[in-house]
């Protein structure tokens, strides 16, 4: 099984429109970075986690196109739901199940009313909402996946543990205790590291490694970053030997 990071990028993406710094002017392609979303890809199962306003560039970019049986929503943020529309290509496979906590779901029947209604008209992503909460599981097909809560500042998101090897965070500023007794000692975590000065709503990279530290985790990869996070290259040379900088497009394979 095989995680891919279709985008690394916080909701400005980076370069950041009208930014002329050293990272926005780049040419390192791992520092165009597009928002932040992943695909979990199995023999008989592909799983998207968030569609953001990219997600139609990341799916010609992916150049795979079949059949999406999940997508896994962290919360209602434009930059995390902005492109539920363009799932309407992959309906040709089938509805596509989309999994939110309530309020969540609530935001995104008032923001896509013409699609999560009853009598829908044609051309519609044939999509529909199941209802999940924190520390309850489901399955994908033979896949378990557990919600669990994290804090983006005031506001309680999800994160989601997909099976019992990989673990998929995305702007967190803290997690409850609970929460990071589902996660220690799991074998992939990708998580959120903002910049590098402090955030309100989101954590920095030092905030980002001490929770990675305290899961224990054996491989981390670091996702929605901006340009405030400086250079790829720059960033990876002080990262510690088990903690990487995700890029888009990165393949990451986890363990059976």
């Amino acid at each position: 099984m095989k995680l891919r990071i279709l985008g690394s990028g916080t909701s400005t993406g980076v370069p950041e429109i009208g930014c002329t710094c050293k990272v926005c002017t780049s040419t390192d392609p791992h520092d165009k970075r597009l928002r932040t979303s992943a695909m979990l890809c199995g023999d008989d199962v592909r799983i998207l986690i968030d569609c953001g306003p990219d997600f139609r560039e990341q799916m010609l970019r992916m150049n795979d196109f079949s059949k999406i049986d999940a997508v896994l929503i962290t919360h209602e943020h434009y930059d995390h739901v902005g492109g539920i529309d363009d799932l309407r290509p992959f309906c040709r496979f089938g509805e596509i199940p989309i999994y939110a906590e309530a309020y969540t779901a609530n935001h995104l029947c008032e923001r896509l009313p013409y699609c999560l209604i009853d009598k829908v008209y044609p051309g519609v992503p044939r999509i529909y909402l199941n209802e999940i909460q924190p520390n309850i599981a489901f399955h994908v097909h033979d896949i378990e996946v557990l919600p669990f809560r994290v804090m983006h500042g005031h506001l309680p998101i999800l994160g989601y543990r997909i099976g019992q090897r990989v673990a998929y965070i995305t702007d967190m500023l803290s997690m409850p205790d609970m929460s990071y007794q589902l996660l220690k000692g799991i074998d992939v975590l990708i998580i959120n590291a903002l910049r590098i000065e402090p955030h309100p709503t989101h954590q920095n990279l030092s905030e980002a490694l001490s929770v990675i530290a305290r899961t224990d985790a054996k491989e981390a990869y670091l996702v929605h970053m901006s340009h405030g996070a400086g250079l790829h290259v720059d960033i990876a040379r002080c990262l510690p030997q088990h903690v990487h900088v995700a890029y888009d497009g990165l393949e990451i394979e986890i363990p059976a």
